[in-house]
C-alpha cells in the first residue's frame, strides 16, 4: 500500500512514516522531509496535483495549523475532494467538545468553545459530507518520547523559569504518538466510517501531566507553576473503538511511569 501522510514535517506525520510498513509518501509544506512532496493544503489546485501525482492508496491527513482557519478548516476539505474514494483517514481533535462534567464517545455531537476546535469541527463535517467512507479520527494530546511535543516543551521552558503556568482545570486523555501512529495505520487498512476516538484511556489534568513528564526527564516536579484556569474537561471515550483495534492505547501513567 501506497500512503500518502499530510504534516509529514510534525511530530505525528513523522512517526507515522517510522513505524508504517507502508510506502509512505511523506507531503510538507514549510520543513523539507527527506523523499518528500511539498504541499499547501489551502491550494485546492496543488492538492489535486499532488494526489495524482503520487497515486496513493490511502490518505492520513494530519497537518493542521491551530491559529489558520484556511489550513485547519479548508484544507482537510481539499484534501476530501482530491481523494476521489481513496481511503482517508482525518486526525481531528477532542477540542471539537467545549468540555463538561462527562465523557464523550464517538456519537457526540461536536460543541467546540475555541477557534480552533470549531475549524476542527467544520473540519469534520467536509470531511464526511464529501466522503462518508473516511474515517473522523479524534485524539488528545500528544506526547513524544524525546521531547519534541509542544506539551513536553512548555514543561521544559516553565521548569527553566519561563512564562506561562499549568491549569488545573484542563483534563485532557493524553496518547503516546507512537500509539496513536500505530492505531492510525491500523483504522487506514479498517473498514471503520465514521467517527473514532484514539485518545489515552486514563484523564489527567495539565499539571498531573507536566509533573509525570518533568519525573520523566529528570527535571522537579514541583517547580512546575500552576492556576487553575477556566474548567475544561474533555475526556474522549474510545472503548468502542479500541474493541476494533489491536493496537493498545495505554495510558499516561504508563508511558509516562
Amino acid at each position: 500500500m501506497r500512503v500518502l501522510v499530510t504534516g509529514a514535517g510534525g511530530l505525528l506525520g513523522s512517526e507515522i512514516a517510522r513505524v508504517a510498513e507502508h510506502e509512505v509518501v511523506p507531503a510538507y509544506y514549510r520543513q523539507p522531509v527527506p523523499g518528500g512532496v511539498r504541499m499547501d493544503v489551502r491550494d485546492r489546485g496543488e492538492v489535486e496535483d499532488v494526489v495524482r501525482k503520487v497515486r496513493p492508496d490511502g490518505i492520513i491527513h494530519t497537518a493542521f495549523l491551530q491559529s489558520d482557519w484556511a489550513t485547519t478548516a479548508d484544507g482537510p476539505a481539499n484534501v476530501a475532494l482530491a481523494a476521489r474514494g481513496i481511503r482517508l483517514v482525518f486526525v481531528s481533535t477532542d477540542v471539537v467538545f467545549g468540555g463538561g462534567d462527562h465523557s464523550y464517545d464517538e456519537d457526540a455531537s461536536p460543541c467546540p468553545v475555541t477557534p480552533y476546535g470549531a475549524a476542527k469541527a467544520a473540519a469534520e463535517t467536509a470531511v464526511r459530507a464529501i466522503d462518508p467512507s473516511a474515517v473522523v479520527a479524534r485524539t488528545s494530546l500528544i506526547i513524544g518520547y524525546d521531547g519534541t511535543s509542544s506539551t513536553e516543551r512548555l514543561v521544559h521552558a516553565l521548569a527553566a523559569g519561563g512564562p506561562g503556568a499549568l491549569y488545573t482545570g484542563n483534563i485532557r486523555c493524553p496518547v503516546h504518538v507512537t500509539d496513536l501512529a500505530t492505531a492510525l495505520l491500523e483504522l487506514l487498512a479498517s473498514d471503520l466510517q465514521g467517527p473514532a476516538h484514539v485518545a489515552g484511556p486514563q484523564a489527567v489534568n495539565r499539571l498531573e501531566l507536566g509533573r509525570m513528564i518533568a519525573t520523566r526527564d529528570g527535571l522537579d516536579p514541583q517547580s512546575l507553576p500552576f492556576t487553575p484556569g477556566s474548567p475544561s474537561d474533555v475526556r474522549l471515550a474510545g472503548e468502542r473503538t479500541q474493541k476494533l483495534l489491536t493496537t493498545r492505547l495505554r495510558p499516561v501513567g504508563e508511558f509516562l511511569g
